[in-house]
């Protein structure tokens, strides 16, 4: 995961993370144009990933490169933001809730799979336009509700594993106005 391409938008974002601490002081001018140079000399995302470790926590990290499960019991734990999901990652909610937020993910493979232990919790997934979501996984007692916009050649994102007494729902962010009728304007011609 760590050798993935990063872009242009991937150094902008730990840039911005660099300047905001030269403006706090927690970085000095020197460390900070040392830094700023390997951020644009990054190749890799995980080149950019140890610029910024020592500035914050990882969930407020500008780029997440982390394939370790994903569990919550009793409470809520989301993942958003720029992060890599990797191609089979693991989830376990025990009365909780796991979020995990997909538009501005990159997924590793165009078929990724959650595979997930689910007792009395919950899976919310937000994806973006294309993206196909198949729930595959044993369910005992358990809810689906997936409404994305899928494509029939985008990537999919499988939740394989067992539910019992949860629910998983799949959602597609609603458009603007703009975009509903700029998608009809297209359509028409």
């Amino acid at each position: 995961m760590r050798d993935l391409r990063a872009s242009d938008a991937d150094r902008e974002r730990v840039a911005a993370v660099l300047r905001e601490a030269l403006a706090d002081g927690r970085l000095t001018i020197d460390e900070h144009a040392e830094r700023t140079e390997r951020v644009y000399a990054a190749r890799t995302l995980g080149d950019l990933t140890g610029l910024t470790a020592d500035l914050g926590p990882q969930e407020t990290q500008p780029i997440v490169v982390d394939d370790r499960p994903v569990s919550v019991m009793f409470g809520r734990t989301r993942r958003e933001g720029r992060w890599v999901v990797p191609v089979r990652l693991p989830l376990l909610a025990l009365f909780g809730t796991v979020e995990l937020d997909l538009r501005q993910a990159v997924l590793q493979r165009r078929h990724v799979v959650l595979d997930a232990m689910v007792l009395g919790g919950r899976i919310r997934l937000l994806v973006p336009d294309g993206v196909r979501v198949n729930v595959t996984g044993r369910t005992v007692l358990s809810t689906r509700d997936v409404r994305t916009r899928s494509g029939n050649e985008g990537p999919t994102v499988e939740i394989g594993g067992t539910m019992i007494f949860g629910s998983v729902r799949a959602r597609t962010p609603k458009r603007t106005l703009r975009d509903r009728v700029r998608g009809r304007l297209q359509r028409r011609r």
